[in-house]
């Protein structure tokens, strides 16, 4: 079973992907505090991170660079209500891009594309 941290401020965007994504068949692990995702990455080694932009205690392309550094091969996909981060040179980075949408098909696809690769 494939093991993906989700990172997201919002309580309900991190519940609600936790239910779907689970009934995909993923083990996920969420957290919306910036500060614990290198310790969680070291701890649960996930398969990949799906990552918001905007937090409240980080800038998610900030954090995206320092995940980069220190995992150069873990697969990144960035999940943000905003497009116009898309452009952004930090963006490059991350594996893909999604914005966000109740309807989670992108999300999914882009999970199990960067999941099936990696294994």
């Amino acid at each position: 079973m494939a093991k993906i941290l989700f990172v997201d401020d919002e309580e309900s965007i991190r519940t609600l992907c936790e239910e779907e994504l689970g009934e995909e068949g993923y083990e996920v692990i969420t957290t919306g505090r910036c500060k614990d995702v290198l310790e969680l990455i070291a701890s649960a080694l996930p398969s990949a991170v799906v990552l918001d932009i905007r937090m409240e205690d980080c800038n998610g392309l900030d954090l995206l660079q320092e995940i980069r550094n220190a995992y150069q091969d873990l697969p990144i996909i960035l999940n943000t209500a905003y497009n116009s981060y898309r452009e952004d040179v930090k963006s490059i980075a991350a594996d893909h891009y999604v914005v966000k949408s109740f309807d989670m098909a992108e999300l999914k696809a882009k999970l199990a594309m960067v999941v099936k690769n990696r294994s």
